[in-house]
C-alpha cells in the first residue's frame, strides 16, 4: 500500500459519505461491471478474500473526495466484514489498494484517458481498464498495467492478468436479454467464462442429456428383458416338444 501523509485520527467507513451523489450516465455503467461481478460470484464462490465493488467510493484521504470507479477488484480483503456490508472502501482501514479498476466511458466523457489514468497510477492500482464501445478507430478495450510506477498499455483481447489469475476481454454476447459487445473474464487459454444464465442453460442441457441417456439405458434394459423373456419361452416350447417325442431334455448329453 502507498504511504500517505494522513491525519493522526481517521474516520471510519461508516462516518464517511457512501456516495458522491453523481448518477451514472447510462445503464451500461452498471450492467458491464455487474456482469463481471456475477461471473466472479460463480468462479470464486468458495473464496472469501476478494471484493468486487460497483460505483463504490475509494477513500485515500479523509479531507478529499473519494475516487468512484465504475467497478474495482481488491484481493486479500474480507469478502464481508459484517451484515451491513461496506458503505465505501477506505484505504487506511483496508490496507489494500485495489488491483483492478474499471471505467466504462459514457457519452459524457469523464477524463477516463487523462485525469483518471493519472489518479489510478498515483494510487498504485496495478490494472486500469477502460472500455468504450463508441470508439471506431481504436480498440474498445484498453488494459493499462503499472510497470515501474507508470502505466503501460497491454496488447490483445483478451489480456491475461497473471496477478489475478484471470483474463479480461470483450466480445459479442447476450446479457439481460441484450445482444451486444460485453466484457467477460477469460481463462489462460483465452476461453471465456460463462455468464450465470449460460451456466444455468449449460447445466440444464447436461441434465437433459443425462436424462436422455438414462431413458435410453432403461429402454435397452427393457429390450434385454423382453429378449430374455422370449428366449425363455422358446426354451420352454422346445422342452415341451422334446418331451412329446419321449426325449428327456435333461439327458440330452
Amino acid at each position: 500500500m502507498l504511504e500517505y501523509n494522513l491525519p493522526r485520527y481517521l474516520p471510519s467507513a461508516e462516518e464517511l459519505p457512501d456516495s458522491d451523489e453523481t448518477p451514472v450516465d447510462n445503464e451500461l455503467q452498471e450492467l458491464i461491471p455487474g456482469l463481471l461481478k456475477a461471473i466472479l460470484l460463480i468462479l470464486w464462490a468458495e473464496r472469501i478474500d476478494w471484493l468486487f465493488a460497483i460505483d463504490m467510493g475509494i477513500y485515500y484521504h479523509p479531507d478529499k473526495p473519494p475516487i468512484v470507479p465504475d467497478g474495482f477488484l481488491s484481493l486479500g480483503v474480507e469478502r464481508f466484514y459484517d451484515e451491513e456490508l461496506r458503505p465505501s472502501y477506505v484505504l487506511w482501514d483496508e490496507n489494500v489498494v485495489p488491483i483492478f479498476v474499471l471505467e466504462v466511458v459514457s457519452q459524457n466523457y469523464r477524463k477516463e484517458y487523462t485525469t483518471k489514468l493519472d489518479e489510478y497510477e498515483a494510487l498504485g492500482v496495478l490494472y486500469y481498464v477502460i472500455y468504450s464501445s463508441r470508439r471506431r478507430r481504436k480498440p474498445h478495450l484498453e488494459v493499462h498495467k503499472l510497470v515501474n510506477g507508470k502505466y503501460e498499455l497491454q496488447e490483445g483481447n483478451p489480456v491475461w492478468l497473471p496477478e489475478i489469475g484471470l483474463g479480461i476481454g470483450c466480445e459479442r454476447g447476450n446479457y439481460c436479454g441484450v445482444t451486444r459487445e460485453w466484457m467477460y473474464w477469460y481463462d489462460e487459454q483465452g476461453q471465456r467464462y460463462l455468464t450465470p444464465a449460460e451456466q444455468i442453460k449449460q447445466e440444464a442441457q447436461r441434465a437433459q442429456q443425462e436424462a436422455q441417456r438414462a431413458q435410453q439405458e432403461a429402454q435397452r434394459a427393457q429390450q434385454e428383458a423382453q429378449r430374455a423373456e422370449v428366449a425363455e419361452q422358446r426354451v420352454q416350447q422346445l422342452t415341451e416338444q422334446l418331451r412329446a417325442l419321449g426325449i428327456d431334455p435333461n439327458n440330452l448329453a
